[in-house]
């Protein structure tokens, strides 16, 4: 047995946990952009409300003195800020006419927009990408009256490496999950294919000649695959006991013949009176004759066994195998002067099966009705209650009740006379019309006695 796999042949353990790796590959790269988004949405509102926390304070510091607004920066506010010690930070406070209060003049405005209390931009500061956030505070005294902005921003040192914990300890998260994932996909598999495994025991523990059906219980989703290979077992075991029997029928058939064709040759050589002799000679043509007729349908019968297994099935006419029987004439060969008619008529006899074994079984129904039936013989097609019909009718009195009953076995034979029997011909029809789904049937019917092949319509045609 050729052991070496091509490469591209995996098992299906490895298969699956490909499927499952690279379902993870994608699904690791969707939900790592999906975390990093996450992580620095969740580091912005964090980091946001350190921004606003700062600036509500620094607002809340400032105070009407007299004309003047004085602003107390508190503390707190810058502890906040200092939660991200590698940040810079930045504030600046305006008054109602937008002069600066305190804090760094050259810091961005916020866009354009209606006033509102709270707004949060992103522009640059020395050069930096920076988060700001801008907080209104409205006075309304007899000597300040207008909006006071404060503005307070700060880098993205410390965002972005939240956001990057984040994702990171995300994909850690994800990273063990696929791995966990993997490894219960490969227990699975292999737990699921277990029973695959005692199959293949079992058939391995066969005897080369046991093609009994498997009987080993697996999965539904195997049981197709066992009932394929029963099936083909099945096919294997008719051929073998096919050949088998025609190796048995061959060895008993030919033994007798044979050695009374040697015993009579003997005979021959060692005859001095010509007369005899020619006697002997005689009755060795004839045994001749009728061995070569045994081993025809011998091999007949190993053809049509053959095709029926083999040969793929198509529609064929009966009538044209009725046809060709008759134009052969082989027969007249055999038994010249017999009367053979033709009866088909315009319709159709459409089954599925093989023209070349249908042929031959209607040959051997026609040479038993010519050598043991009464002339003229008629041979035909028919649709008869829903059923193909092939068949051969004569007009003699059939067999005996006796011989009717084994009639189709391999070389029956009337137990007084073995000139009156069947031989292998009528087992070569009853192979083929058992092949195709049918039967042959041996009747005795108002003209004489009928042999025919009922096989079932072809599809669509009943």
């Amino acid at each position: 047995m050729n052991s070496h796999i091509p490469p591209w042949q995996m098992s299906l353990v490895a298969r699956v946990a490909l499927a499952v790796a690279l379902l993870l590959a994608v699904g690791g790269v969707l939900v790592s952009v999906a975390a990093f988004a996450y992580g620095r949405q969740a580091a912005q509102d964090a980091y946001d409300r350190l921004l606003v926390g700062a600036a509500n304070e620094i607002a809340a510091s400032i105070a009407v003195e007299g004309t003047e607004l004085l602003v107390d920066l508190p503390v707190s506010a810058f502890q906040l800020l200092a939660l991200a010690p590698e940040d810079r930070i930045a504030y600046r406070v305006t008054g109602p006419a937008g002069e600066l209060l305190t804090g760094y003049g050259d810091l961005p405005d916020p866009p354009d927009s209606p006033a509102r209390s709270l707004d949060f931009y992103d522009a640059t500061f020395s050069g930096e990408a920076a988060r700001f956030a801008a907080v209104t505070r409205r006075f309304a005294e007899r000597n300040v009256s207008g909006p006071v902005q404060v503005i307070v921003g700060q880098t993205l040192r410390a965002r972005r490496a939240l956001a990057l914990e984040i994702t990171q300890r995300a994909l850690v998260v994800l990273a063990g999950a696929g791995v966990l994932m993997s490894l219960l996909a490969v227990f699975v598999v292999r737990s699921a294919l277990r029973p695959l495994d005692r199959l293949a025991e079992a058939v391995a523990r066969r005897d080369p000649y046991d093609l009994t059906p498997i009987a080993v219980p697996v999965p539904k989703e195997t049981e197709a695959m066992v009932g394929a290979l029963n099936g083909f077992m099945g096919r294997i075991d008719q051929q073998v006991r096919a050949m088998r029997g025609l190796i048995s029928d061959t060895a008993h058939q030919l033994r007798t013949p044979v050695a009374a064709l040697r015993a009579q040759a003997d005979l021959a050589a060692g005859e001095p009176d010509g007369a005899r002799r020619d006697a002997i000679v005689t009755r060795i043509h004839r045994r001749t004759l009728d061995l070569g007729h045994l081993l025809d349908q011998m091999l007949s019968r190993a053809l049509v066994i053959h095709r029926g297994e083999s040969v793929r099935r198509e529609t064929v006419d009966l009538r044209d195998a009725a046809l060709e029987v008759v134009e052969a004439g082989d027969v007249a060969l055999t038994a010249p002067g017999v009367e053979i008619r033709l009866m088909i008529g315009e319709r159709a006899v459409m089954v599925r099966g093989d023209l070349l074994s249908l042929t031959e079984a209607a040959k051997n129904l026609l040479g038993n009705a010519v050598k043991y039936g009464r002339a003229p013989v008629r041979v035909g097609a028919s649709v008869e209650q829903g059923r193909a019909v092939l068949w051969v009718e004569d007009c003699g009195r059939g067999p005996s009740a006796a011989l009717l009953e084994r009639l189709g076995r391999r070389f029956a034979h009337d137990s007084v006379t073995r000139g009156e029997g069947s031989g292998l011909g009528l087992a070569i029809a009853a192979a083929v019309a058992q092949a195709y789904g049918g039967e042959l049937v041996l009747e005795q019917v108002e003209a004489g006695f009928r042999a025919a092949l009922i096989l079932p319509l072809a599809e669509g045609l009943e």
